[in-house]
């Protein structure tokens, strides 16, 4: 376990480079589900991204894309991901990651 956090938290400095500002208008595609807070929505079965550190967003939006993650949920991502660029994936978990998580 104790291997798994430092890979993972090695991958934070990594992915720490996406423009926030350039996300911003990549987001608009998710706030049909995930909502314009990234509080996600419970009617579409959308968690919560706001405020998610950057490096497991990145993971995630690539796992998704590949196929690696696949389940009902996510399959409905796969439209919004596939022609998303590495640099564009990591603009949209900069700014994710920096939304405030609301009470």
């Amino acid at each position: 376990m104790k291997i798994l956090m430092v890979i993972l938290l090695s991958f934070g400095t990594v992915f720490a480079s996406g423009d926030a500002e350039r996300g911003a208008k990549l987001f608009s595609k998710c706030i049909a589900c995930h909502g314009k807070d990234g509080m996600g929505k419970r009617s579409q079965k959308a968690p919560m991204l706001a405020g998610q550190f950057d490096w497991y967003l990145v993971s995630q939006i690539k796992a998704i894309k590949s196929g690696t993650r696949s389940n009902k949920n996510s399959k409905k991502m796969v439209a919004f991901v596939k022609n998303l660029k590495d640099d564009q994936i990591e603009d949209l978990a900069a700014y994710i990651s920096s939304m405030p998580i609301k009470k």
